[in-house]
């Protein structure tokens, strides 16, 4: 029998007055492979903190039996040693006091890998990741001889290594057996046995509807009925047919009473709430005719006295969504920089209209709501920006937040709403799913494919490239090369 490494017994865990997570029981044996998925804010990185003992549930107790590593996504790296094998294998400079966000999350792992823990509790250890990182993740991950409890964005890496899934909602925990893919799967069955349950659902409401209503029909006959038979029968038979017909009449009511309860007890199954499609239109002045609105030939770019792209030449072609790969440091921040400054060696069309989204944390000053402010720089109707802002995961108050108030994933997800929603016809996206949610990476997506512009985008993400890229530029070696 496995061993357990951790229980979860009766937890409650409030904020005010607000439920974050109610759990019976859950636990975690010895060679479980959990992944954690839910939308932001929904308690992953809580679940895994009361895990590892960095809060304390409001009710309950949680037992730990192991000793464990934890990994925590927005914490700088520990003051501890590492093994210096593997500092040099994740390329962490020496002098670690100014170190880039994909450089902490490297020592960081560097830190966790040099020790044997019989349970690894990892958050979100993809961002910041360029591929290489992710690929010595999946290959210290993948034959791991232990419990691993993992919370990632990234589709991939959860396909890759775990075999369970806890999917949090509504301060609840479900559990799927399977991967990722696996638990898309077991929610689409269950989508589509809601869907034929509100079907019939409907079907036998309108049945038992119908029957009450015709027998409210029949003892309304009865009714009209008896007060003709009054007037052209004998005073004897008019009491002994009133009195039948009285009766028939109180049964036939009785009936269509009791088929009314009927459909009050009917267990009420709600429709799938279906999003209004988007699709993002383009106005004809913003219409480009260049079959490549961005080209540039012979460009070689550096930063102060480094080479990082040399002698390189491209086309975007017109309305196409372009992906741009490589590892960190490689130059592809740089390369977006020289298109929007449209540098020596850079062509870009004379109708272009850029819209750029960059690697930071927005921050908005506005005293704006979240609805007000898209309504102020988009020509669409307030429909479709509330759809929009639904897809993006902006739902009942979220509309009415004051801009200036929101979290940095809000406010990111704002930034990508405006951006889609605006007077561009190209975009520049620098890493965009970095800080989402599986839920808004998939909305994401959508905008991408419902968008006419075009749309040159860095990622690491390989489902993310997979499902929305019509081509691939990998740098390597200082070169650019068309995949």
């Amino acid at each position: 029998m496995e061993q357990i490494c951790f229980e979860l017994e009766n937890i409650e865990l409030n904020y005010l007055d607000k439920e974050i997570l109610k759990i019976d029981r859950l636990a975690v044996h010895q060679f479980d492979r959990i992944g954690i998925v839910g939308k932001n804010g929904a308690g992953k990185s809580t679940l895994l903190k009361l895990l590892a003992g960095e809060i304390q549930p409001s009710l309950g107790k949680v037992n730990r039996h192991v000793d464990f590593g934890y990994f925590e996504q927005v914490e700088p790296p520990e003051t501890k040693e590492a093994d210096p094998k593997l500092l040099g294998k994740l390329h962490v400079p020496k002098q670690q006091d100014s170190l880039s966000g994909g450089e902490q999350t490297r020592l960081k792992l560097a830190q966790l890998f040099s020790h044997y823990y019989e349970c690894l509790l990892i958050d979100e250890p993809t961002t910041h990741l360029d591929q290489e990182g992710i690929s010595y993740l999946l290959d210290e991950l993948r034959y791991y001889y232990g419990a691993l409890v993992l919370i990632s964005h990234d589709r991939a890496v959860l396909d890759e290594l775990v075999s369970t899934i806890w999917e949090i909602q509504d301060g609840k925990v479900n559990v799927y057996a399977g991967n990722y893919s696996e638990y898309i799967s077991q929610k689409q069955r269950e989508q589509e046995q809601q869907m034929l349950a509100h079907e019939q659902y409907l079907k036998e409401k309108s049945r038992l509807e119908k029957a009450a209503a015709e027998k409210m029909k029949a003892a309304d006959k009865i009714a009209k009925a008896t007060a003709m038979s009054k007037e052209s029968k004998a005073k004897a038979n008019r009491m002994f047919e009133t009195k039948s017909k009285s009766t028939s009449q109180k049964a036939i009511q009785r009936s269509a009473k009791a088929i009314e309860q009927r459909i009050e007890k009917l267990h009420v199954v709600d429709a799938i709430q279906e999003e209004r499609p988007i699709v993002f239109h383009q106005s004809s002045t913003l219409e480009l005719h260049n079959r490549f609105p961005i080209m540039a030939d012979r460009v070689t770019i550096g930063v102060e006295d480094k080479t990082l792209l040399e002698d390189i030449s491209f086309q975007i072609p017109l309305g196409k969504k372009i992906a741009i790969t490589g590892n960190n440091g490689s130059g592809k921040s740089t390369l977006f920089h020289y298109i929007v400054n449209q540098e020596q060696g850079i062509t870009i069309s004379p109708k272009a209209k850029i819209g750029v989204f960059q690697q930071m944390s927005y921050q908005f000053s506005s005293d704006e709501t979240v609805l007000q402010f898209l309504k102020n720089r988009s020509s669409y109707d307030e429909g479709f920006l509330r759809s929009v802002l639904h897809s993006m995961r902006f739902g009942g108050t979220d509309l009415q937040k004051r801009v200036k108030t929101l979290s940095g994933g809000e406010a990111i997800r704002l930034q990508l709403c405006q951006l889609f929603l605006g007077e561009y016809n190209i975009l520049l996206l620098d890493e965009p799913t970095n800080f989402l949610d599986i839920q808004a990476i998939q909305a994401l997506e959508a905008f991408i494919k419902a968008y006419k512009g075009t749309i040159l985008f860095i990622s690491h993400d390989k489902q993310f490239i997979a499902n929305v890229a019509d081509g691939q530029f990998h740098i390597a070696d200082n070169k650019l090369i068309q995949m």
